[in-house]
């Protein structure tokens, strides 16, 4: 009897054994939720009518937000320290913060989300050589992101944009059509279209590939870090509407990085329902508040 010249293999469960394990990428295993702040005590509210009356003007700008209306801004600069106490301890620190570089005179701008989603401090500051920073504005902005972002980001934008000469650098492969598609969709992007993402993650691309396609879009001054479920970092890029933002997991790995080409990415926005959500907070807060 002739030998079979297929070989014969067994089918069915239990039949297999796995050489290799799956090595999955971590995915994020906290999340950041809402924690109410920690409210002053009746006593310590005394003669506080500045922060009252800031606070007053938060939840009312809130109201508006919350039922499409503009954002607006609150100036804490006269306020008093205690006053400044109440409201910092009032507001809280939310997930998202940001730094943006004004360029002139040495500024900053440190942006802090408070516990209520829209409700954005922002601290400027002037940096001096060999001395401690200044605070020279202290703001409060409530609406779905400072303005001051799309502000920047608009000032940014290359006359421009920069062309590679010669031949490319070692191991860049398909950056260059990448940097055309991009580009392609910026200069066709018109305000209320869709987010167009090009997502790196899922494409073949080299560390080089990655550190080229970042230099020909180029770096802007704005830079945000939203901490929810993970990591975002977004910031700006030098083309007009278009933004770099890499998503990270706990362990602070990439895993999800990627190019969006639109007004402002919507995971840097609060959105409207957390605009009425953060309005009935703070409503009762306020409440609690007046009737001590």
């Amino acid at each position: 009897m002739k030998e079979f010249p297929i070989p014969l293999v067994a089918l069915g469960p239990g039949t297999h054994t796995e050489d290799e394990s799956l090595d999955y990428l971590s995915l994020p295993k906290d999340m950041d939720t809402y924690r109410p702040p920690v409210l002053p005590e009746p006593e310590e509210l005394v003669g506080l009518d500045q922060a009252r009356d800031a606070l007053q003007q938060v939840l009312a700008l809130l109201e508006r937000g919350a039922e499409g209306g503009a954002p607006g801004m609150v100036a804490l600069g006269l306020l008093a320290p205690r006053d400044f106490r109440i409201i910092n301890q009032v507001l809280g620190e939310g997930e998202a913060s940001a730094i943006v570089q004004l360029g002139a005179g040495n500024l900053e701008v440190r942006v802090q989300e408070a516990v209520y989603a829209g409700v954005w401090r922002l601290m400027t500051w002037r940096h001096e050589e060999g001395r401690d920073s200044v605070l020279v504005d202290d703001a409060i902005e409530v609406g779905p992101v400072p303005s001051l972002f799309a502000a920047t980001a608009a000032e940014d934008v290359w006359a421009a944009y920069p062309l590679w000469q010669g031949a490319l650098p070692p191991n860049v492969q398909n950056a260059p059509l990448l940097v055309d598609e991009i580009r392609d969709q910026v200069s066709r992007w018109q305000v209320g279209q869709v987010s167009h993402v090009v997502n790196l993650t899922l494409l073949p691309v080299t560390p080089e590939d990655i550190g080229f396609l970042d230099h020909q879009l180029g770096t802007g001054r704005v830079l945000m870090l939203s901490r929810g479920y993970g990591n975002c970092r977004i910031s700006n890029t030098r083309l007009p509407n278009c933004w770099r933002v890499v998503y990270y997991n706990s362990m602070d790995k990439v895993i999800l990085n990627t190019v969006e080409v639109v007004d402002m990415p919507e995971v840097a926005m609060a959105a409207p329902e957390d605009l009425r959500d953060s309005h009935e907070r703070l409503r009762e807060v306020m409440a609690w508040l007046e009737a001590t």
